[in-house]
């Protein structure tokens, strides 16, 4: 009779925990996988590098949110509603704009760093500071190529 109760009380202590997992929220925006701690939504499909530079990972639901899963890493529900949800990708992009005067046979030089960015490199014509002029030129003047990779064809 004893062990019967001790089942019972197993049992039920399982279904109770099983229900304690929270649903995924029906306000999220459709394909999320994880809430950052900045309040933006992860869309990634592992945990790992989600989040990055957002503060970490807050809340992570593990597959998309349209598919109603159950939380995989239980934690408190935020405290008020998130802002405006933006899908964020694992690689921000910088939000300067390319200045204007590039060429596809110039080079970037950012004059504070004395590093020059070829035309496909991210920060050409968006640091702070810099000019536009040749490769030859930018070597001339003792700038060194950003991440020692030339521009040369």
């Amino acid at each position: 009779m004893l062990r019967l109760l001790r089942l019972t009380s197993l049992g039920a202590g399982l279904l109770l925990a099983t229900a304690s997992i929270a649903q995924t929220p029906a306000n999220i925006p459709s394909g999320s996988t994880g809430l950052c701690k900045d309040g933006s939504y992860w869309s990634g499909p592992t945990k790992k590098g989600a989040c990055h530079g957002h503060k970490g990972v807050q809340t992570w639901y593990g597959t998309p949110a349209a598919s109603g899963a159950t939380v995989v890493t239980p934690s408190a529900a935020p405290a008020a509603p998130a802002p405006a949800p933006v899908a964020k990708s694992a690689a921000p992009m910088p939000a300067a704009t390319a200045a204007p005067g590039g060429a596809p046979d110039k080079v970037w030089v950012n004059s504070s760093t004395k590093v020059y960015h070829c035309p496909s490199d991210r920060y050409y014509g968006k640091t702070k500071s810099g000019t536009y002029m040749s490769e030859a030129e930018a070597v001339a003047q003792g700038d060194r190529p950003d991440h020692g990779k030339a521009c040369g064809k």
